[in-house]
């Protein structure tokens, strides 16, 4: 599980600041930290491109305000947040924005100022779906399986592109090294770098044959079904996060899942920490002089008992009924007592109370 990070403060802007705001802040940074530089400091280097990867992107930023907290799952397990602590980074919004120069932004983040570039490894997008649940498996957990369109990798040749059998050959445009160089200029100046060929992803082969199934790409598109384990205790709103559900990219990691939880309301109960709260109504008389109930528990019907002289607004507890706690135990189930009055009484019943009354009732 992970919690949020105040990219906001990272970068040393405000919430409401302007994306060029927030792109003339995190190359102030990028310039300072870079490791090249004087004051050089990968790990602030890092955390503010993870930041600006986040708040640059409409949808991401978006997506960052609202979410409380991250639930890691799937494979692999660890990493936080949108995919840049403790795993690859995604540089795709730093594509989309500079890729018109010619070159993958990811190369000048492997080396900022020149030199011959490493890039790091391919990734592909992320996906995001939404999952409405009901209050009980909120509390419990529950596992639910959904069909995904998306790119996947492909089953005949395994991501290679090569149809099976096939044998390769020595890829004509990096002559086997797997590797280009290039020289282009970009908003820091001129860059000279080492970036994998493109034509035969970085491995120096080629297919002499492609694979018919994805035409050569490794992957293609299509519906996949993805189980999803929802764990106990989780609130609306909160995210899951697959790691390797995302989309697949050739020669590089799959992107990641993130499932965000709809909870629906209860009208019988509400939630407060690891305890439950539900209201029961009984009738004056046997508040007065006691009865048994039958009230809806998450585990199905119980009797609990009224004790005789109960006062409208008092809570009886029901252990071990209400939310899973870390330690595998459970909190109560707290009813709350509403004594229901009649509209009306009847001859009989007017008199009755007036008796009561002269007892001091």
């Amino acid at each position: 599980m992970a919690t949020k990070r105040d990219y906001y403060e990272i970068l040393g802007v405000q919430k409401s600041a302007s994306k060029d705001d927030i792109k003339k802040a995190f190359h102030k940074l990028a310039h300072k930290f870079h490791p090249d530089k004087k004051e050089g400091d990968v790990d602030k280097f890092k955390e503010a491109s993870e930041a600006y990867s986040v708040l640059s992107d409409d949808k991401k930023r978006a997506e960052f305000d609202s979410y409380g907290r991250v639930f890691e799952g799937g494979p692999g397990g660890g990493g936080a947040g949108f995919g840049g602590q403790g795993g690859s980074f995604d540089f795709s919004q730093f594509q989309e924005q500079f890729g018109g120069m010619g070159f993958d932004f990811s190369d000048v983040f492997s080396d900022f100022f020149g030199g011959q570039g490493t890039r790091g490894q391919k990734r592909g997008r992320d996906v995001s779906i939404d999952l409405e649940i009901s209050f009980k498996e909120s509390i419990f957990g529950t596992k639910r399986r959904v069909l995904l369109a998306k790119i996947a990798q492909c089953e005949t040749c395994h991501g290679s592109g090569a149809a099976p059998g096939t044998e390769l050959e020595t890829c004509k445009h990096c002559n086997g090294t797997g590797k280009i160089h290039e020289t282009n200029n970009s908003i820091f100046g001129a860059i000279t770098m080492q970036s994998p060929c493109r034509h035969c992803h970085a491995s120096g082969k080629i297919p002499k044959e492609q694979c018919r199934t994805c035409r050569g790409e490794g992957v293609y598109r299509k519906q996949e079904e993805i189980e999803i384990a929802v764990p106990a205790s989780i609130e609306g709103g909160e995210m899951i996060r697959l790691t390797g559900g995302g989309e697949a990219v050739q020669g590089g990691n799959p992107g990641d899942l993130y499932i965000k939880v709809h909870v629906q309301r209860d009208p019988r109960f509400k939630k407060d920490g690891v305890t439950l709260l539900t209201d029961l109504s009984v009738k004056l008389s046997d508040a007065l002089l006691g009865a048994e109930y039958k009230i809806a528990t998450l585990d199905g019907e119980e009797t609990i008992s009224i004790p005789a002289g109960i006062t409208h607004g008092e809570l009886l507890r029901v252990r071990g009924r209400g939310v899973p706690s870390a330690r595998n135990k459970r909190g109560d189930l707290l009813v709350n007592i509403k004594i229901t009055l009649p509209n009306k009484l009847s001859r009989t019943a007017r008199t009755l109370v007036e008796k009561l009354k002269e007892e001091g009732i």
